[in-house]
């Protein structure tokens, strides 16, 4: 499970893990497992872990005043799940975060987030990389719900993540993208026609 993470933090980072780094990494990192449909955070609750998905599919919603769901992040292997501000900011989460296929994450507290930040250089490295790439596909979604159509920003959620389509249900695609999944399966059908 830690190798995962060990391979995950190449792909960021030039710097090596030490041994003495790795040991860090495993004392701050905790094994968690979750079934299918089993929350990780629930609305109300403090998020006092976040999580790097090892194996599985996660999403973080919100449900509104009339019990509408609206999908706010995805999650498959190496992604992170958990809410940020509820995390670093220690309030309550509006958001829900459960497990659509069982997972295998590793869990970390905010303690241990600071630590590695401190103490291991690959680990600096991938948290800023990360956040530049949180930005710019934050600032990209948002975009893309103010001006494209529904057709594009389904075209461009499959190019950028494939994979999206083949593990996530259709009306969890459709919450995603913000629109229902009538208006999904008629942009798909368009798609296909072309």
């Amino acid at each position: 499970m830690y190798n995962a993470f060990f391979d995950y933090l190449k792909k960021y980072s030039a710097t090596p893990l030490s041994g003495e780094d790795k040991a860090m990494i495993r004392r701050n990192f905790t094994p968690f497992k979750l079934k299918r449909k089993e929350y990780f955070l629930q609305a109300g609750d403090i998020c006092m872990d976040y999580g790097f998905v090892v194996n599985g599919a996660m999403r973080m919603y919100s449900v509104d005043d009339k019990g509408q769901e609206h999908i706010i992040r995805l999650g498959l292997e190496d992604w992170w799940m958990g809410d940020r501000e509820s995390f670093f900011n220690r309030i309550p989460s509006r958001y829900n975060i459960d497990a659509l296929e069982p997972c295998e994450l590793l869990v970390l507290k905010r303690e241990g987030d600071a630590e590695l930040m401190e103490k291991v250089p690959a680990y600096t490295e991938m948290k800023l990389k990360l956040d530049q790439a949180a930005e710019i596909a934050h600032n990209r979604r948002l975009t893309s719900a103010l001006s494209d159509t529904a057709g594009k920003r389904y075209a461009d959620l499959i190019e950028r993540y494939p994979a999206f389509a083949e593990r996530f249900p259709q009306h969890i695609i459709a919450s995603y993208l913000g629109v229902n999944k009538d208006t999904l399966s008629r942009v798909k059908r368009k798609l296909k026609l072309k």
